[in-house]
């Protein structure tokens, strides 16, 4: 005979799909695949800065991402095209009693541009949360790239002392690795106060360009940032075919606010255009 069924035996779960694309029509970008599974969308496409860039804001319309929750998004720009997306708030991972999943896979043809540019992810003390991102870039296209990572809710007095955050970051060109990172953090780990870790700043981000930037223009980031401020401590460096930035942050807001401005300072060396911020950047 079976054995009853209880509500115990249940974990609920979304698993969510997500897959864009993007081609150049005369000198329009215009989304030409738009497919989704379960709890994940963009809204209408945005023409912000004219024809060129078409921008896209991705939504996951529960809120949260709970313990089994899989999110895995996709995008493709071809090429000529020019991709802008990003995200109405910030994304937060739940505690959970079992490990949540995100997966991108972001490919970006000869001649196109992708800017990634999400608002922040919030790890819950007692989340689980694993993301992995792989990006394919071929020829001479384009990259700018960030994430902004908070665990726990200092706010709400909350310190991430239980659970674990891990990322896996792979960038190709062509095929060749050019960017291999991984990132593991549990709950009261070492890392989060050691001078050598996040120093007790619980938000941390990194941005990547795929470009070389002129030194005197890196010095004048640096001058207009500042290298240390009493809320935020962050850097460049510049890599053969990489600009990375880190910094490290008392609060996502001040974390997001320092890679806003280096994209305002950084776009128009790195891609030509002056920086327009999303308006739902100020909703």
């Amino acid at each position: 005979m079976n054995a009853p069924i209880t509500p115990a035996l249940f974990t609920p779960s979304w698993h969510a799909e997500l897959e864009l694309g993007y081609a150049r029509n005369g000198d329009t970008t215009r989304p030409v695949m738009r497919r989704h599974k379960g709890p994940l969308r963009v809204q209408k496409h945005l023409y912000a800065e004219g024809p060129e860039v078409c921008q896209h804001i991705i939504v996951h319309p529960p809120g949260g991402i709970a313990g089994g929750d899989r999110l895995d998004i996709s995008a493709n720009v071809a090429t000529g095209a020019w991709a802008q997306l990003t995200s109405p708030g910030a994304a937060k991972w739940y505690r959970a009693a079992g490990p949540a999943f995100q997966q991108l896979n972001l490919r970006v043809e000869a001649g196109a541009t992708l800017e990634w540019l999400p608002q922040e992810t919030i790890v819950y003390s007692a989340a689980q949360a694993e993301l992995s991102t792989s990006i394919e870039l071929e020829g001479d296209a384009r990259l700018f790239y960030w994430d902004i990572i908070a665990l726990g809710r200092p706010a709400s007095g909350e310190r991430f002392d239980r659970g674990h955050f891990q990322s896996a970051l792979d960038i190709r060109r062509d095929g060749e690795l050019i960017w291999h990172e991984r990132q593991r953090i549990c709950g009261n780990d070492g890392l989060l106060d050691s001078p050598i870790g996040l120093d007790g700043k619980p938000v941390f981000a990194t941005l990547l360009v795929s470009a070389e930037i002129d030194p005197q223009l890196l010095e004048h980031c640096r001058e207009q940032l500042g290298v240390t401020s009493g809320q935020v401590r962050g850097d460049l460096s510049q890599l053969p075919g990489m600009l990375v930035a880190r910094c490290l942050a008392s609060e996502a807001l001040h974390a997001r606010a320092w890679l806003i401005e280096l994209w305002r300072l950084l776009r128009p060396a790195a891609l030509g255009r002056e920086a327009v911020p999303p308006r739902i950047w100020n909703t």
